[in-house]
């Protein structure tokens, strides 16, 4: 992103989208800039060293003006966070890797009504999701003009902005790393419906990441697998062995029944997951499907 001298977005209350688009603004520049909370000038605008956010009716990335106000009622669901992320070219991998975001671009541009119908609930269900959490750091951050590196909230922006994006860019690089070593094991005898069941296995590795399971429901999900794969092994961080999981809670595989098995040393009471010392691929196997036979 081209250098920049001072974030600038919309005065009284805040929402959102131009306050997770000012964390990752904040996170991304190249030193410590500050969040002014006014109406652009036509300088303002003009100014490719100002980013503006939300505020001024322009989307013009080259002069870093970020506004969707001015778009047509019929246009997709896009906020001021969006925009930013198209800029950082991130936006398509938080629209994968980011459940909450489309919800939130629905919220900004059709408000709590529009989005409850899309998402298929009751409104009231909306108002039981409220954060007083988002709550207090919405008006906080309405609460003043200006925002500089040192003071509290702009401390706790950079903070939010900075672990957004090393989500994004640390899970892009974990999907490439699981898409390289991953292996996929047919269950014999078991079925997912009308489709063979499949274990997604993930060897061990040295230098072992600190979480081992990291991404790996993520990537069943890119790699469209979810209607096949009914379970997950990861090496276990705790110990030589792996982790069994049961992938979306999947009826066909019960980790209790393999409590009394010699080599598993943990086993849920509700049989989701297990912990194994076995790390030969063949036993790994035999222990499926031991959980996986009713």
């Amino acid at each position: 992103m081209s250098p920049f001298t001072t974030i600038l977005t919309h005065p009284g209350g805040a929402h959102k989208d131009e306050f997770l688009a000012c964390c990752v603004l904040v996170a991304s520049a190249s030193t410590p800039v500050p969040i002014v909370r006014r109406e652009p000038t036509d300088a303002d605008l003009a100014d490719a060293s100002i980013v503006v956010v939300d505020v001024g009716h322009v989307h013009d990335p080259a002069l870093l003006n970020f506004d969707h106000h001015q778009l047509p009622d019929d246009a997709a669901p896009t906020c001021a966070l969006s925009l930013v992320l198209q800029h950082l070219r991130l936006y398509e991998d938080a629209r994968a890797f980011c459940d909450w975001l489309e919800p939130a671009e629905w919220f900004d541009c059709r408000g709590p009504n529009a989005t409850a119908r899309w998402l298929g609930v009751e409104r009231d269900i909306v108002n039981q999701l409220y954060s007083p959490i988002d709550g207090t750091m919405l008006r906080r951050f309405a609460g003043q003009t200006e925002h500089a590196a040192g003071e509290p909230i702009w401390e706790l922006m950079r903070m939010v902005g900075r672990d957004l994006l090393d989500y994004l860019r640390g899970l892009r690089t974990r999907l490439d790393f699981i898409g390289q070593h991953a292996q996929r094991w047919t269950l014999d005898g078991v079925t997912n419906g009308d489709v063979p069941a499949e274990v997604l296995f993930l060897p061990r590795t040295d230098p072992l990441p600190d979480e081992p399971s990291s991404g790996l429901d993520r990537y069943v999900m890119e790699q469209d697998l979810n209607d096949c794969v009914v379970a997950i092994i990861a090496p276990d961080r705790r110990g030589a062995g792996y982790g069994l999981s049961r992938h979306r809670d999947h009826p066909a595989m019960d980790f209790t029944r393999i409590t009394d098995e010699a080599d598993v040393h943990f086993a849920h009471l509700r049989g989701f997951v297990a912990k194994t010392s076995a790390t030969d691929p063949a036993r790994l196997r035999e222990l499926l499907t031991i959980a996986a036979t009713p």
